[in-house]
């Protein structure tokens, strides 16, 4: 079993499609392990995406993800991290596959209502941001 990091956006959030992507989830054979309701301070933004510092798109994603409540969530299941970015689909809605989250819900590149994990590590140093000192079941 692998577990990863997922993040409803703010736009999918302020949207309500909070129980919609859930679903999908449990439908895709996740379990969630952990989840909390955030509203990230730019600082923490940046925090959090500080590999893409220095990054063109860098201001622009770290004042949309502070912009308004968004849910981190831990996900659990086998390939864990490699499924649910399929399941998220492309970053651009415009390229994603029909039945993914993002081409169900998000509106553009940036507004693209779903975070996950791309690697192990990562997912370890994600986990880690949002549930520092969590013992997760």
């Amino acid at each position: 079993m692998e577990r990863t990091l997922t993040i409803i956006k703010p736009d999918a959030v302020k949207a309500g499609h909070i129980g919609d992507i859930i679903k999908i989830f449990e439908t895709n054979g996740f379990r969630i392990v952990a989840a909390r309701l955030v509203n990230l301070s730019k600082p923490e933004a940046e925090g959090f995406y500080a590999v893409h510092r220095g990054k063109p798109f860098f201001e622009s994603l770290t004042g949309f993800m502070s912009s308004g409540p968004a849910i981190p969530m831990v996900l659990e299941g086998e390939n864990a991290i490699a499924r649910l970015r399929e399941v998220m689909g492309a970053t651009n809605p415009a390229n994603a596959a029909a039945g993914t989250i993002r081409k169900l819900y998000a509106a553009s590149i940036e507004a693209n209502c779903i975070h996950g994990s791309d690697a192990p590590e990562t997912a370890a140093f994600e986990i880690s941001y949002f549930f520092p000192g969590v013992q997760l079941i």
